[in-house]
């Protein structure tokens, strides 16, 4: 293995760990009081969510 390959697969890792971080906070906050409205917001939420995962997989 190169070793810039190695750098960036650890930079690529500290990335995908934000990007969980960010997507744990954001379902922990914003998903979980939207879902308790029970209304329009809670369907925005729930989908953006959705896609930050969809996101997150296909990365």
């Amino acid at each position: 293995m190169k070793p810039g390959t190695l750098q960036i697969s650890s930079i690529t890792a500290a990335l995908n760990n934000v990007a969980l971080s960010l997507l744990d906070d954001h379902v922990r906050h914003c998903v979980v009081r939207a879902a308790q409205t029970d209304g329009p917001e809670a369907e925005e939420k729930l989908t953006e969510a959705a896609d930050a995962i969809a996101r997150l997989v296909r990365s």
